[in-house]
C-alpha cells in the first residue's frame, strides 16, 4: 500500500491520503485554482516547518532543556505556477526556502546555538539538501 496517494478533482483541486489522514491541496484562485487548500509549495513548506518543529523538541526533551514552543516561519522565492510555465527548462527550479525558527523557553545561547545546528540535521532538511531522486512508472488505467 503506497504511503500517499493523489487523487485529481475538479479543477486544480487535488484530495490527498496520507494513512489515515486526509487533505487538500489546491491553488489559489489567481493561478487558476479554488483555493480549496495549500498549494503544493504550501504543503512542501509545511512538511520542513513540522519536521524542524519536531527535531527541536524532540532534541531538546531528550536534553531536559526548557524549550517550551518552537515557530516555523517559511517562505519560498516562487510559486508554483509560475515554476508551471517553465517545467521542461531545468533551470526553471526554487532558488531558496527561507526558515526562521524562534525559540521560546528558558534557553542560553549555547542551547540556542546547538538547536539552530539540529534544525539542520531535521530528516527532512537534510533530504531538500541533499537532493531526491524521484523514480516515475507512469501506467494506464484499464
Amino acid at each position: 500500500m503506497p504511503k500517499v496517494t493523489v487523487r485529481s478533482g475538479p479543477g486544480l483541486r487535488q484530495e490527498i491520503r496520507a494513512g489515515a489522514h486526509g487533505l487538500l491541496a489546491d491553488e489559489p484562485v489567481a493561478a487558476g485554482g479554488t483555493d480549496a487548500g495549500p498549494d503544493p509549495y504550501d504543503l512542501l513548506l509545511s512538511a520542513l516547518g513540522a519536521c524542524t518543529s519536531m527535531t527541536l523538541r524532540l532534541y531538546a526533551g531528550r536534553k531536559g532543556w526548557g524549550l517550551r514552543e518552537v515557530v516555523v516561519e517559511l517562505d519560498i522565492g516562487h510559486t508554483y505556477a509560475e515554476d508551471c510555465e517553465h517545467c521542461e527548462d531545468p533551470r526553471a527550479m526554487v532558488q531558496q526556502i527561507s526558515r526562521r525558527i524562534t525559540l521560546h523557553g528558558d534557553l542560553d545561547d549555547e542551547q540556542r546555538t546547538r538547536l539552530r545546528e539540529i534544525a539542520a540535521k531535521c530528516p527532512v532538511h537534510k533530504t531538500l539538501v541533499a537532493g531526491v531522486r524521484v523514480k516515475d512508472e507512469v501506467i494506464a488505467a484499464p
